[in-house]
């Protein structure tokens, strides 16, 4: 649930701005406030875990997530969508680290690996799931469609409160551990204003940019001197997990932005419809879901990086492919291939980016490394998700002003041409991260003579 709903909306925006009346930049947030909430309390979510019961804040995650659910899909204003959204990101914070806890206390060390490599796999798989979701919800009613997407969670939730009930190991939790509340609020804080600043249209978007840095070094100055910080910064002082954070930062800015705005750019300009989707993203899906573990295997015998490396060049590759072709509007020749292409790109490093993660932390270590790189992740997908919409926007804005906009459903020439303009100039910025991404990850992990 928690994985599906980071990406179902970027297939279902144009239906979800059309039913509520809401603007680019209030579409940008109905994913913008999920990830935000997600990203700066995950780790906060962690440690309630281990203070009140890793089961406890696994099924207190479930709950809130199906009545935030039932809330987004009753949702009748962009406001509202927004709330409920946050909601879902609050209650995804409490499941994803439980989770996580749950299999590292299932597994003795020498397997743990691979069950987390699995678990990746699988939370990548079902989040390139997501627009194939909404894809067959909007086959069903293209109006309304949208709404059942999140009705789903209602028997999902309740399948995984009888699964955690009937197999969860007991945890009583630990009383005297910590929560860093302060640390919470400051990046929950700085990462708003960023995010919201690279997304609005406003002069005064360097100003709240500038702010939010400013919260964000205020973040891990607290975070130097707290007893119990979200974030042990001694634990970056090891390159191999600085080099992989700082990879998967790059790599899911690239992979993020393109999931969100490819759907919105072929439904509102390029003539495919929301089922028609899944053709670019199910195979990737598939593949990641079936390779991972082979490409694990591969990895703890060859090492990790030409895998990393090799797979961030096709998932670059696909991105240029996709920035030189977008004037062309031609969906099924060209965007579905080369989204194969990318596919293919991330099933190759999925589980050896999860094996660097956990391989350069200590035993003691291997919740918060985990905590800490699916923290990148979010980051980076919540500031992709505000940045890309931007650079849509502005790309948009030079072919034309008199369409209705990037993202909208329309026709016409003006219309298509700008639309490929604004996700060029996506595309390009992905590919860029992307390669930087591959470039990290050779120089990082390489092998010392």
């Amino acid at each position: 649930m928690g994985f599906i709903d980071s990406s179902v909306t970027a297939n279902a925006l144009p239906a979800m701005r059309a039913s509520l009346g809401a603007s680019l930049h209030e579409a940008q947030w109905f994913s913008g406030i999920y990830l935000l909430a997600l990203t700066a309390l995950i780790l906060v979510g962690g440690a309630l875990g281990d203070r009140f019961g890793t089961a406890r804040g696994f099924g207190l995650g479930i709950v809130l997530f199906v009545i935030s659910s039932l809330g987004c899909a009753l949702a009748f204003s962009p406001e509202a969508m927004i709330i409920a959204r946050g909601l879902q990101g609050v209650a995804a914070a409490l499941m994803v680290p439980g989770s996580m806890a749950i299999i590292g206390r299932a597994f003795p060390r020498e397997e743990r690996g691979a069950a987390l490599g699995l678990w990746a796999a699988a939370s990548i798989a079902t989040a390139s799931a997501g627009p194939i979701l909404a894809g067959l919800c909007l086959m069903v009613d293209p109006v309304a469609g949208w709404r059942w997407i999140f009705v789903l969670n209602l028997p999902l939730g309740g399948v995984s409160l009888w699964l955690l009930v009937r197999f969860a190991l007991a945890d009583t939790g630990r009383p005297g551990v910590p929560i860093d509340y302060i640390g919470a609020g400051l990046a929950t804080v700085g990462f708003g204003l960023v995010a919201y600043g690279l997304s609005a249209e406003t002069g005064e978007s360097l100003l709240l940019m500038a702010v939010g840095f400013a919260v964000l070094a205020g973040f891990f100055a607290w975070e130097a001197r707290c007893p119990a910080p979200m974030i042990r910064l001694s634990m970056f002082r090891v390159r191999r997990f600085s080099t992989i954070n700082l990879a998967t930062f790059l790599l899911y800015f690239a992979v993020t932005g393109i999931g969100f705005y490819l759907p919105m750019t072929a439904v509102s300009a390029w003539g495919a419809d929301a089922l028609e989707m899944a053709a670019a993203f199910l195979p990737g899906a598939v593949m990641i879901a079936t390779l991972s573990t082979r490409m694990g295997k591969l990895a703890d015998r060859f090492g990790p990086a030409r895998f990393l490396v090799s797979g961030a060049v096709l998932v670059a590759i696909a991105q240029v492919g996709l920035a030189v072709t977008a004037h062309e509007a031609l969906y099924w020749t060209r965007a579905v291939p080369l989204m194969w292409l990318s596919g293919f790109g991330m099933a190759l490093l999925v589980a050896p980016l999860t094996t660097v993660v956990m391989t350069s932390a200590s035993d003691a270590d291997q919740g918060a490394a985990s905590g800490i790189n699916n923290a990148v992740a979010r980051a980076a997908s919540l500031l992709a998700v505000a940045l890309m919409g931007r650079m849509a926007a502005a790309g948009y804005g030079q072919i034309t002003t008199d369409a209705p906009g990037f993202g909208v459903i329309a026709s016409g020439a003006a219309h298509v041409a700008a639309t490929g303009v604004g996700f060029a100039h996506i595309a390009a910025l992905a590919a860029v991260a992307a390669l930087a991404s591959a470039l990290v990850s050779a120089w990082g992990l390489r092998q010392p003579r």
